[in-house]
This record gives C-alpha cells, structure tokens and sequence, in this order.
C-alpha cells in the first residue's frame, strides 16, 4: 500500500481528499498538514512514499518549500496539486525534481493514476498540460487563469502585494509596511507575474483592473 502525505491548507478539501484516496484501498494517509514548515518536520518520522503539494501554502513558498524538501529528501516522489495551469512557474518547480503536477480539475481515475506512476519512480504531468517546450512563448500559450478561480491562484500574502503593486508602492514601501524584507517582496511580485502569465508590472496592473482585483 502507498504511503501519501498531503499537504493542504483547505480543511474542507483536505478532509474530503484524504478520505476519497483512502477508500480506493490502494493508498494509506500517513499524514495532512495544512502548513509547509509541518510537513518538513512530518517527513523523516513518517516516511511517506508520496507527497502530495498544494502550490498555495500559508508559510512558505512553493519553491522555497520544495527547495528544503530536496535538501533532506532528494528522492521523495513530490506531486504538486494545483489549481495554476501551464505556466512558469511550474516549470521552475520542475527544475527542482518534482515527479508529478495535477490540476484539481482532474478526475479521481487521473489523480490515482499520477501517484501510482510517481510511486513506481516514474513522471506524470497533467494530461491538459504541455511540458514538452520550455519556451517563454510556450509558457504564454499554456496560461489559464479562469475568473473564478483567480482568489484560488494567488495566495494571501500575494493578493494583498499585488493591491499594492497596484496601488504604485515601490517594493521597500511594501515592506515597510508589511515588515518584510525586499527580497521577500521582489519574490512575491515575480511570483504573482508568472502564476497570472504577465510580463512585468503593467501588465499586473492590466490584470488586476481587468478582474477587479484592486481594493479603492
């Protein structure tokens, strides 16, 4: 039987998640964490044979999530379970050795059967997207951002960046007020273009008019 652990800040959808693969009978939940940093302190007394990633965590960025998982454990089976279709962003993830990216849009049959693969050592990526071409204007073709789903994308944290972004702060301002560093806010903003496929701040701007994401 697989051991999975899955990290998820949604209770709802983890709850729910966690039950549907445990009744396939294939699959053992060793552990669910809601928070990156829980899950690194999980891993070594729970050894799970996958982990299942959710790209939008509370505490810590993705990259930088994956970076110290690969730190302690270069070999575990990482599936990332997102709403974020074919971007950059997953390709930067990949660079870092996952073995697996799903959409939460996928059925339970495909779900199943990328953990399965990643188990048995091998690589799956969703059947709607395309990781043959690692191109900036393959990355722009692959982009889809569906309105609703927008809130879902970007996480907190970025949400509020970006209304300030919008707003004309400079990064040091967006810092100071947020007591974060610069390099921590010029992260986020590079974070947000790639995940909503713009190309700079203007189109940020574009974006957030668009969808009426800017707070007056």
């Amino acid at each position: 039987m697989i051991r999975i652990f899955i990290t998820e800040d949604h209770e709802l959808y983890l709850k729910g998640l966690s039950l549907l693969l445990a009744e396939s009978g294939e699959f053992f939940i060793c552990g669910t964490s809601g928070s990156g940093r829980k899950t690194l302190e999980a891993l070594e007394p729970l050894k799970p044979d996958v982990l299942l990633l959710d790209i939008n965590l509370p505490d810590m960025d993705a990259e930088e999530l994956l970076k110290n998982i690969r730190k302690d454990f270069p070999a575990l089976p990482v599936i990332y379970h997102t709403m974020l279709r074919g971007t950059r962003y997953m390709h930067r993830l990949m660079q870092h050795g996952i073995q697996g990216y799903i959409l939460k849009s996928a059925t339970t049959e495909e779900l199943i059967t990328a953990i399965k693969t990643v188990a048995a050592g091998n690589t799956y990526f969703s059947k709607e997207i395309d990781v043959t071409d690692g191109t900036e204007d393959a990355y722009k073709k692959t982009v889809t951002v569906p309105e609703s789903k927008i809130h879902a994308i970007l996480s907190k944290r970025e949400m509020e960046i970006l209304q300030m972004i919008c707003k004309e702060y400079s990064s040091a301002e967006i810092a100071a007020k947020l007591f974060l560093s610069v390099s921590t806010v010029d992260t986020h903003r590079k974070n947000i273009i790639e995940k909503l496929g713009v190309n700079n701040t203007v189109g940020l701007v574009k974006f957030a008019m668009k969808y009426g994401l800017i707070n007056e």
